[in-house]
């Protein structure tokens, strides 16, 4: 599922990256058209960055079009295409930056027509400025680089056209700052430049994803109940996505259960997380002689409970079934005893946060709050009304564990 909403998004994209290069086309020719029919050599250089944006822009639209492919050569997918279309889109920007400031520096001094040039710089401003906010916002919403990237180029555009736009209202009043605000454009440009490059060059050097976010995920596993810890955790970033590997510990005599929890593990860390496109888990399993164990009861002390969930307490026991002594037991009141609406689901989420190993019901059904259970590993036992452990769901006598 996370890889066809992976797939959609890098379409979407793609389609936002060719509208990006018609519209910076337009904005190139615009402002080129004007400035030299204007004779301003701000509007110029602006005309020449939007120029060089057509070019970041198909760098872009070709790194979304390859990020999508597949092939087998390529296990871990293509998404850096998307970081070397970054790449170029800030080698881009970094030349446009040096061609205004040489434009400013040593070009000719000349009192620019205001008339021709400030309303195309007026509408290049709107235009660079909203589908700016309106790229960056898609390329956040589909996790793209690639159109972040071009986004924040948008941007930059915009402010060097506001600063020419500036320029231009000043010499409408006989102050010739035509060429010192070609000069602060190239300096505003140069330095997004700068910034789009070492973002590439951290994600082309596989750089670890940010600590805020390993972190999240480091605890999201860790509330598992059948995990103890994560042993380690490698990280790597591809094109804006994350690759994870992570070694965790167990406590289950069982390796079907430490596959089982391994698999689902691998399913939700990308579903809660959705710039993880790949995550692998290795267990590192034993048996634990200490268990928690969970049963409905009717009250502290009281008789088992024939409704699981609807159960208005659980006691919950600490036990060492090496002699099936009980270490500690208390009485946990049900938060959701009263919920009318996905009762299962909520009590089923708020038993795997006491971290179970086991939980004994009355009867065996397959409810919402028990598929969640035994999804998570849980061992589900069935008892009878005085808490005796009775047939256990394979039809085997299980040995006693209390």
């Amino acid at each position: 599922m996370s890889s066809d909403i992976s797939r959609a998004n890098l379409r979407s994209a793609r389609r936002r990256a060719a509208i990006s290069i018609v519209l910076n086309l337009c904005l190139a020719t615009g402002k080129g058209i004007a400035g030299v029919a204007a004779g301003s050599t701000a509007l110029i250089g602006d005309a020449i960055h939007s120029a060089t944006d057509v070019l970041a822009s198909m760098a872009a639209w070709l790194g979304l079009w390859v990020a999508s492919r597949e092939h087998p050569s390529f296990p871990y997918g293509l998404y850096k295409a998307e970081t070397v279309a970054t790449l170029v889109t800030s080698i881009a920007v970094i030349v446009a930056g040096y061609e205004i400031g040489r434009q400013a520096l040593f070009g000719t001094e000349r009192l620019p027509d205001t008339t021709i040039a400030l309303p195309v710089a007026f509408v290049s401003l709107v235009v660079a400025l909203g589908f700016g906010i309106y790229q960056l916002r898609a390329g956040r919403r589909f996790d793209s680089p690639a159109l972040q990237a071009d986004a924040r180029d948008y941007l930059a555009d915009a402010l060097s056209t506001a600063v020419v736009l500036i320029g231009l209202v000043a010499t409408r009043f006989g102050y010739q700052v035509d060429r010192w605000a070609a000069a602060v454009v190239s300096l505003f440009v140069f330095r997004a430049g700068a910034s789009l490059l070492i973002t590439a060059l951290k994600d082309l050097l596989d750089a670890s994803i940010d600590r805020e976010t390993e972190r999240e995920i480091i605890a999201f596993v860790e509330s598992h109940p059948r995990i103890t810890r994560v042993k380690e955790c490698l990280s790597r970033t591809a094109g804006g996505r994350f690759i994870l590997d992570m070694d965790v510990v167990m406590h289950t005599p069982s390796h079907k259960i430490a596959d089982h929890v391994a698999d689902r593990l691998e399913e939700l860390i990308p579903a809660r997380f959705p710039r993880v496109v790949m995550a692998r888990i290795r267990p590192h399993y034993h048996p634990d002689h200490i268990i928690r164990r969970i049963t409905p009861v009717e009250r502290p002390e009281g008789d088992v409970c024939e409704h699981f969930t609807r159960a208005p307490w659980f006691l919950v026991e600490t036990v060492d079934t090496r002699n099936g002594r009980v270490l500690k037991r208390e009485f946990v009141e049900n938060p959701h005893l009263h919920a009318e609406r996905k009762k299962g689901l909520l009590v089923g989420n708020w038993l795997l946060s006491l971290k179970p190993d086991e939980i004994l019901v009355p009867r065996l059904h397959e409810g919402t709050a028990v598929q969640l259970l035994r999804e998570a590993g849980v061992e589900i036992r069935t008892t009878d009304k005085e808490g005796e452990e009775e047939m256990p769901p394979s039809g085997k006598k299980s040995a006693p564990s209390t």
